[in-house]
């Protein structure tokens, strides 16, 4: 049989307009993160740059020993503040990378969660190398794996 002859699957009108998520709309996910994480944490993380790129360049992954740019969603780039010293001077502000393709690639490779929720999750351990923070730490924000 050359032709199915069973009934044609359509997408429907609501799908038929929808466009991969742009790092614009990545970078709205992270904001949103950053501004409901708690005292003192949103505080602290305020002063903490996000940038989102569609691939990690390949200087980083070579820094990373890295082979595969999909294998990368999110990286910190900074000193965590448990070793900042007062007499440090800056170079550069503490900066999260976010590569799109690489997150919307998991994204549905997952297929069982939200794509907020998986930016919110890669934030979160981002972030938890900015601040030094511990498991329990990371889960009472993150609940990711409940």
């Amino acid at each position: 049989m050359l032709f199915h002859t069973g009934p044609v699957l359509s997408i429907s009108d609501d799908m038929d307009h929808l466009i991969a998520p742009s790092a614009a709309d990545i970078e709205a996910l992270a904001a949103t993160t950053l501004a409901a994480l708690p005292a003192p944490f949103g505080t602290l993380a305020r002063d903490v740059v996000v940038h989102v790129r569609d691939l990690a360049p390949d200087d980083m992954l070579d820094d990373l020993d890295i082979d595969d740019p999909f294998g990368l969603t999110g990286l910190y780039d900074g000193i965590p503040m448990t070793q900042k010293s007062v007499l440090d001077q800056p170079q550069q502000p503490d900066t999260i990378w976010l590569f799109r393709r690489a997150i919307l690639d998991e994204w549905a490779a997952r297929g069982n969660v939200t794509l907020g929720a998986l930016v919110s999750h890669i934030m979160v351990h981002e972030l938890a190398h900015h601040f030094g923070w511990s498991d329990d730490d990371i889960a009472a924000i993150d609940r990711w794996w409940e």
